[in-house]
């Protein structure tokens, strides 16, 4: 574990959005993997959306005034850095079913703006792995046993579990102060066999921030921001398709209703409470290999 000082400052939503727009403006892939779509598939896809939005013009009488208002909430979601909360929470998950819909291993669901690539190696030789935490982190221990297999029962030794969450106050290092940069974030090998083990702290749920344009969406519609808890992992092995899924806990109020509609049953945890104040949780991944 490492340690930290109780951090000084406060996590805003512009603070977060800018780190999660300045993260996705370093990946330099997302253009790179539509260089070749066809000019014609562009003019379609782009003519559907504005058909939908002259089609709430139309059908609800949108006035001048709402117009205006929208061009200066459209703006100050760019100056607020949150196009990629926006997006992630009110657009991703229908893309995700798209995607995977083909699937007949496990059940994915969105990835969230607060992926970072490249944390750190954390399991032994067996799979055997804990998860960096500070000196007393508050929530949960958590104990996660299962193994990464292939959709013929094959176990995928090469398999890897990214792993990460928000903290017990729902904020996410590297996207708020005063949190060591690797908190709650690791990369987990399997072992030989594919198992792993993974020693961690149960989340809390959260609301997304509010203090920013969609926090602002999110008033004036009536609408509540809170995510239930859960855990993200990206499931990989040679060979085989990237699983990016949340992992969810029975009893959360907000499993019906998450504001990123996101929790499907078959992503539900069920942890087993052990004498010692820890929970355990047993939860495998069957990984679809890619076709052609």
């Amino acid at each position: 574990m490492t340690s930290t000082d109780t951090p000084v400052e406060t996590a805003t939503a512009a603070a977060s959005g800018a780190s999660a727009t300045e993260r996705f403006q370093t990946d330099k892939s997302a253009f790179d993997a539509v260089k070749d779509v066809p000019k014609e598939r562009v003019d379609l896809l782009a003519r559907e959306v504005l058909e939908a939005v002259y089609a709430t013009i139309r059908n609800h009488q949108v006035t001048y005034a709402e117009y205006q208002a929208l061009k200066a909430w459209l703006i100050q979601v760019g100056l607020d850095g949150e196009w990629p909360l926006f997006l992630d929470v009110w657009v991703e998950h229908e893309v995700e079913q798209v995607n995977t819909a083909h699937r007949k291993g496990n059940k994915g669901t969105i990835e969230g703006p607060y992926y970072v690539p490249d944390a750190p190696e954390v399991a032994d030789e067996s799979g055997v792995a804990t998860i960096p935490t500070r000196e007393g982190e508050k929530g949960t221990p958590l104990v996660w046993k299962g193994t990464i297999t292939s959709t013929d029962g094959t176990p995928l030794p090469d398999g890897k579990v990214e792993i990460w969450n928000a903290d017990d106050d729902g904020f996410y290092s590297q996207f708020a102060p005063g949190i060591p940069e690797w908190n709650l974030r690791g990369t987990v090998s399997v072992g030989p066999d594919g198992s792993f083990e993974i020693h961690t702290i149960q989340p809390a749920p959260y609301q997304i921030p509010t203090d920013g344009a969609c926090g602002k969406l999110i008033a004036a519609a009536g609408w509540h921001a809170w995510r239930p808890a859960h855990i993200h992992v990206k499931v990989s092995a040679p060979g085989h398709e990237l699983l990016t899924a949340q992992l969810y806990f029975p009893g959360d109020v907000h499993n019906d209703d998450d504001i990123a509609s996101a929790v499907k049953p078959e992503l539900m945890l069920a942890p087993v409470p052990q004498e010692d104040g820890s929970v355990t949780v047993d939860y495998s991944f069957v990984l679809d290999p890619i076709q052609g």
